[in-house]
C-alpha cells in the first residue's frame, strides 16, 4: 500500500510539474482563444492508420425513387429556408456517374442552419458495404455551406474498422453533371483510426 502511495504521489508530483513547465508555454490566437501545449504519460503507445476515401454520392429527389425527402418545411416568409429539414439514403460510387460501381449508403438528417447563407447542419453516416470496409461505418458532423466548392466537415467516429475514427471531409459539387432532380457531391475524406 505504501509503494502505491508512493507511485501516486509521484505521478501526481510529475503531472503537477508538467503542468506548470506547460503553462510557460502558452500563445495567445487572438483575442478569443489561448492554446497551451501538454504532454500527457501514455503507459502504451498505439499505433494509428491514417486512410483517405474518395467517393460520390447521390442525392435524387422528385423521381419514383427518391433518395431524399424533406420532413419538415418552413414558412414562406423565412430566410434561406431556414429551418428546413431533410432525411437521405444517398448510393455512395467509385465514380460520379450512379452507374459506377456502389461502395455504400450515405444515410442521414440534415437541415437548412443558416439565416445568412444557404448551409445545412449534417449529421450522415456513411454506411459501407464493399472490400475492405465492408460492414463498417464514418459519422460525419458539421455545417455544410452547399453554395461553396472545398467544404470541410468532421468525421467525429465510426464502426468497425473506423472505430474510434476521427478526421475530416472535404466536400465538392459536381455542378457539371448534376441537375435539381439528382445533386451529386464529391468526397475527399482521410481519417485517422486504429
Amino acid at each position: 500500500m505504501y509503494l502505491r502511495t508512493m507511485t501516486l504521489s509521484h505521478s501526481f508530483i510529475f503531472l503537477f510539474s508538467l503542468t506548470l513547465i506547460s503553462t510557460q508555454l502558452t500563445t495567445t490566437n487572438g483575442v478569443f482563444s489561448k492554446q497551451s501545449n501538454i504532454i500527457l504519460p501514455s503507459e502504451q503507445q498505439t499505433t494509428e492508420k491514417l486512410t483517405h476515401i474518395h467517393f460520390y454520392y447521390h442525392d435524387i429527389r422528385g423521381n419514383k425513387n427518391p433518395t431524399m425527402l424533406q420532413i419538415i418545411d418552413t414558412p414562406q416568409n423565412v430566410a434561406n429556408g431556414f429551418g428546413s429539414t431533410f432525411m437521405m439514403d444517398d448510393a455512395m460510387t467509385e465514380g460520379p456517374e450512379l452507374s459506377s460501381k456502389h461502395i455504400g449508403r450515405a444515410q442521414g438528417m440534415f437541415g437548412l442552419c443558416s439565416l445568412h447563407d444557404i448551409a445545412e447542419c449534417m449529421l450522415i453516416n456513411m454506411v459501407f458495404n464493399e472490400g475492405k470496409y465492408a460492414g463498417s461505418t464514418l459519422s460525419m458532423l458539421g455545417r455544410n455551406p452547399i453554395t461553396k466548392q472545398n467544404r470541410e466537415t468532421s468525421i467525429v467516429g465510426g464502426t468497425g474498422i473506423f472505430r474510434f475514427a476521427r478526421g475530416y471531409a472535404i466536400a465538392n459539387s459536381v455542378n457539371s453533371i448534376s441537375t435539381p432532380e439528382h445533386y451529386v457531391v464529391e468526397y475527399n475524406i482521410t481519417v485517422s483510426h486504429p
